[in-house]
């Protein structure tokens, strides 16, 4: 198992549907901050949630937080 690449410090602040969704939690995908399949051989899977109605969320950029896939300003320490 490889370690999570930093997407990016920042969170990810995203307007989202209802709907599936699978955030990237190995930092590899080019759709950050969705999986694009580009953790195989990694060891690391996709963190899937789903929501009900219509929200803004602040989804994790640095890929340490605790809350995955929720920005739990872990960033702010690194």
């Amino acid at each position: 198992m490889t370690e999570p690449v930093r997407a990016q410090k920042s969170p990810y602040v995203v307007e989202l549907e209802p709907g599936d969704y699978s955030w990237c939690a190995c930092g590899r995908s080019q759709k950050q901050p969705f999986c694009d399949g580009s953790h195989k051989d990694t060891g690391i899977t996709p963190k899937k949630f789903t929501l009900t109605q219509k929200e803004k969320k602040w989804l994790c950029g640095c890929k340490a937080t605790k809350s995955a896939p929720f920005c739990d300003g872990t960033h702010k320490s690194l």
